[in-house]
């Protein structure tokens, strides 16, 4: 059944799932002074405490210079370690002056081992300084969304003007796990660079079902910081917890909750998408998902869309071009938007067959 609005049609599609609503159990209590359980692919928070409140993070910092450094620098590059480096304060991976290492190798020793002195490594080595390097790191920040955000070094130790929030930690984390090379870093639990075994930080690998990567920070101002992403059956999560002295306990009891009441969903699992008229051919238009994000859905909730397209479209159309937009509610509560796209043949570039069922 659809509604005429204008030159437009608005379908509903939906799927109720087997089991009967009931209203969502509350996550975990944890001992964090912020937290935060995060879907990166829809961008659908779970859980949160305190997520957009400025804080020090310690060394989850890395993860942004680990970010510029992918982006901005050749990983086999060969780096000539300064005296400078080796003085940095705190964590370190022990770099001797004179030795060389890939710029690869370098965030090896940053991500696994936090080595301050990595990080300085990586920044004056990509940025030509520190602080162009911390400039390159806040221009990402910006383009990331990152409103909570200000960064003067690449190693994390405490700053006036150095800080974040647990949901901008989520969404970096998000973005960093996009990059093959840092997810395969970050989910290593050890690394053998010049003969030296380092020994990855983020205990959480092995000791909780799914955690494919993470980052650790500490000072005694920030206190336990940790950023873990987690997944099981299809579903990719983000925990990140700030000033938490029970960290390992918390991340580990929150996954537990989120995979239990939430579950991955492709939009191909509603009904069939329609067909529109097309004016000048035998044949109607049909409508596909086009980008369509991986969404995140409670387990036991009634999913339902609804699909604003036109009552007919004239010919030719060009495939991949936008044809109407879809909303897809959970308990009649919006948690996607996004648009629908024209669907080709390949036997008539010009023109469409059909809709794509999934």
């Amino acid at each position: 059944m659809f509604l005429k609005k204008g030159v437009f049609i608005v379908f509903g599609i939906s799927m109720l799932l087997a089991v009967p609503v009931r209203a969502a159990e509350a996550p975990p209590e944890t001992s964090a002074r912020a937290m935060i359980v995060y879907h990166a692919a829809s961008g659908r928070v779970l859980a949160a405490k305190n997520p957009d409140e400025p804080m020090l993070v310690a060394s989850t910092t890395k993860l942004m210079t680990a970010l510029v450094a992918a982006e901005q620098g050749d990983l086999d590059r060969d780096v000539e370690i300064l005296p400078q480096w080796t003085l940095a304060e705190g964590s370190s991976m022990y770099l001797r002056s004179g030795e060389r290492y890939t710029l690869r190798e370098l965030l090896q020793g940053l991500l696994l081992a936090s080595g301050n002195d990595a990080a300085l490594a990586v920044a004056e080595t990509v940025g030509g300084s520190v602080e162009r390097f911390a400039e390159r790191m806040n221009r990402t920040a910006g383009e990331l969304g990152l409103s909570h955000t200000h960064f003067s070094n690449p190693h994390g130790l405490d700053g006036e003007d150095h800080f974040s929030c647990a949901r901008d930690l989520a969404v970096l984390m998000g973005r960093v796990m996009t990059e093959p090379e840092l997810r395969e870093i970050l989910g290593m639990r050890t690394a053998c660079i010049h003969g030296t075994l380092y020994l990855n930080h983020n205990k959480l690998l092995g000791r909780c079902e799914g955690v494919v990567g993470g980052k650790t920070g500490y000072t005694k101002a920030a206190g336990r910081c940790l950023v873990s992403c987690c997944r099981r059956d299809g579903l990719e999560l983000i925990c990140v917890t700030l000033s938490d002295p029970e960290d390992w306990t918390d991340h580990r009891a929150l996954y537990d909750w989120a995979f239990s009441r939430y579950r991955a969903m492709d939009p191909g699992e509603l009904d069939p998408l329609p067909a529109i008229p097309r004016i000048g051919a035998e044949e109607p238009a049909g409508v596909d998902w086009g980008a369509a994000p991986e969404l995140c859905v409670a387990r036991d909730a009634r999913i339902s869309a609804e699909i604003r397209l036109p009552r007919f479209v004239f010919r030719p159309v060009v495939p991949g071009t936008e044809a109407g937009k879809i909303r897809i509610a959970e308990n009649e509560k919006t948690i996607a938007e996004f648009p629908l796209v024209w669907g080709g043949n390949r036997t008539d570039p010009t023109g469409f067959v059909g809709s794509m069922a999934i």
